[in-house]
This record gives structure tokens, sequence and C-alpha cells, in this order.
């Protein structure tokens, strides 16, 4: 078991470092591979379903981390089929995403957490006569990533990660830990707990997960802002990952891209099902399966069920939300803000998500945001 989930996060890294390589090659060919299509856009071969039309010039966005490697693959795809148009996707973080989005610096901004009801009336401001309202792009598992010499697969429940990141679990054989993993030499050794260092959408989903799984554990609001004391800090997802990777006997946690282009070994979840569940992108996309939508109107925000004790639903996931106006986007973004984002909806834009570490969005919920991608103006 320890060597088939080795093997499986070195083929699943190899195969999103594949399919970059592959975009990049397309990105990098001659103009001779390249035609147009009925609307005059022009193709490249490999991605000979994307519309360009409408688009032109520079798109500048910003915010979620936790998508950065898709939207690395879907520019790399969008700019090899639309000559002339430069995406700049600047990953920080989802609190920097909507805060640019709000200032009219951006097109579109990515958020791992819907747009609260303050940050939807400051969107009218920009949005003029619309407001800001989430689409729903990109899934995928919060993956607990770990490292421990002499470990190399671990079991945990909501309980116990709540008290491990709160500071109430200090030591790698505690008790709590022990009882999950029978058999398993588990070393007297200090937790070093790495949490993000800025507001982050994916700290405010594991609050949401620590808040609903384990509620008499974690006390706290889910807020982007890092709420428990102790641990240590590190920006972006990168960051966290790349002090898990370094530091034995650390634990943090961070989108499942993440976790495979490094190696990092992760955290099978104890639901109270039937058997621990590993974070795979099918995994999430069973648990992702059931999010209904909640929001009113254009707006896509997702409910998502914390609690799911379904086989092999892996609880600890996120969905980030591309974040535009309804109506009254900017003229001069507008054209390439929809063809983009009706090739990352797409069937195509989906498809690559997978084997980036990610779970494509339903079926039913996605077909509501071409829908909605349609009809920005």
């Amino acid at each position: 078991m320890k060597l088939q989930r080795k093997n499986r996060l070195r083929a699943t890294a190899l195969g999103a470092l594949a399919v970059s390589g592959a975009l990049v090659l397309t990105a990098c060919g001659s103009d001779d591979n390249t035609g147009s299509d009925a609307d005059g856009g022009k193709t490249s071969a490999a991605a000979s379903n994307i519309k360009c039309d409408g688009a032109e010039g520079q798109l500048l966005a910003s915010g979620s981390s936790a998508q950065k490697n898709a939207m690395d693959l879907w520019v790399k795809n969008y700019m090899a089929a639309c000559t002339g148009v430069e995406i700049n996707y600047k990953s920080s973080s989802s609190g920097e995403g909507i805060i640019a989005f709000n200032q009219g610096t951006v097109g579109f901004a990515g958020s791992d957490s819907a747009l609260k009801p303050e940050e939807v009336a400051d969107s009218k401001k920009i949005c003029k006569t619309g407001q800001g309202i989430n689409l729903p792009m990109v899934g995928g598992p919060i993956a607990i990533g770990f490292h421990l010499e002499g470990v190399d697969s671990l079991t945990l429940d909501a309980s116990t990660l709540a008290k491990i990141f709160d500071n109430k679990i200090k030591k790698w054989n505690d008790p709590a830990i022990a009882a999950l993993n029978d058999g398993a030499k588990l070393p007297d050794k200090a937790i070093q707990a790495f949490h993000r260092s800025e507001d982050s959408g994916t700290t405010q989903n594991l609050g949401k997960y620590l808040g609903a799984a384990a509620p008499k554990d974690w006390k706290y609001e889910a807020e982007k802002k890092w709420p428990a004391p102790g641990g240590q800090a590190a920006s972006g997802s990168s960051g966290v990952a790349a002090q898990v990777k370094q530091v034995d006997g650390s634990i943090g946690y961070f989108e499942l891209s993440y976790a495979s282009s490094q190696a990092i070994t992760t955290v099978d979840v104890n639901t109270g099902g039937a058997a621990p569940v590993e974070a795979t992108s099918e995994n999430a996309s069973k648990a992702i399966a059931a999010a209904k939508v909640v929001g009113t109107g254009k707006d896509l925000a997702l409910e998502l069920d914390y609690t799911t004790k379904a086989e092999g639903a892996y609880p600890l996931v996120l969905v980030t939300y591309e974040v535009a106006c309804d109506t009254g986007n900017k003229a001069e973004t507008l054209g390439t803000v929809k063809s983009f984002l009706t090739y990352t909806a797409s069937e195509e834009g989906q498809k690559v998500l997978t084997d980036a570490g990610y779970a494509p969005i339903p079926a039913e919920i996605n077909a509501k945001v071409r829908e909605t991608v349609a009809g920005l103006s």
C-alpha cells in the first residue's frame, strides 16, 4: 500500500509535468500550425476548439494560489490558441484577489471562498450596472501533507487535525494519533504545524471543515486569516508545501497539486465511514458532486458538505471561484474575460484539471457556469 501510494504520487506529478510540457511546446510552436476559426479567431491545432473571438490585448487577473497550477495550464493552452492575447494571472491569495477586483485593477479574481455581502457591495462601485458574482471553476482536495521520517502512511480524523493545528496535540506519538494508526511506529518527536501567513481561502475552507466535522475541538470562526495560536507561517500554498517538504516532523495544508508535484505524502482522513479516505481528485469529486448552489440570480456560490461519510468521499475540499461582474465589466477587457472563462469552463478546460491534481466542477453546475459566462456584459 505504501509503495502504491508513492508510485501514485510520482505518476500524478509526472502527469502534470507532461501536460504542462506539452502545452509549453504548443505555445512555442510555429505560426504555421495556426488556423482561423469560423469567427476569425486564431486557434492552434492542439486547441482547435478554443474560441478567441472578442479577445485582445492584455488581461490582468489575480487571487487564489490554490488554483495556480490549474491556471498555469489554462493560460498556456489559451495563449497558444489566441495569438496576440496575454493573460497575466498573479497567484497571491484569495483576499488579495478580491481587493484587486474591487479596486478595478484586474478583469477577474480567483477566490477559494464566495464573496461576502460587504465585498459584493464594494463590487458595485466597479461593476457600475451590476455586481461581482461567483463562478465555480475548479475544485479539489485540500491535502494534509506531512513529513515524518520512518512513517510512510498516516490516518487522522477531524478531531486530531483540529487539536494538532490548535497546538493541543504536540507530539507525533500522542495517544490520539496512535489510536488511529494501529501498529505504526510513531516517533517521540515534536509536531511542527505550518499554516498560511496571509489571508487565504484555503485557510478558510480548512476552518469550515474543522468547524463542521469537529465542532467541540475547533472553536474558531472560519475566516481567511489563520486564527489559532502557535504553529509556523509560510506564504502561499507553495510556501507551506516547501516547508513540509524540508522539515522533518512537519504537517501543513495545501492543494493536492502541490503535494503531487513535490511527492509529499498526504494524510488519509477518517470520516467515520467504512474506511479512511485518501486525498485524490476522484475522491474530492465525490464530495463536490453533492454541493448545492446557494447563490441567487447569476451568482453560483456553492454549499459543500464537510461532514459527509459517503464511501470514498474526501470531505476536506474547496472550490475556487472566478469572480467577475455580471454586468458592467470594462469594455476593454470584457471580450477577453468571456473568451478565457469560456475556455476554462469548457469540456477541454475542465479535462486538464484531473491530471494536475484538481477536480472538475460537476457537469450540472458547470453547465450553469457556461451559461452565466456567455451572458457576461
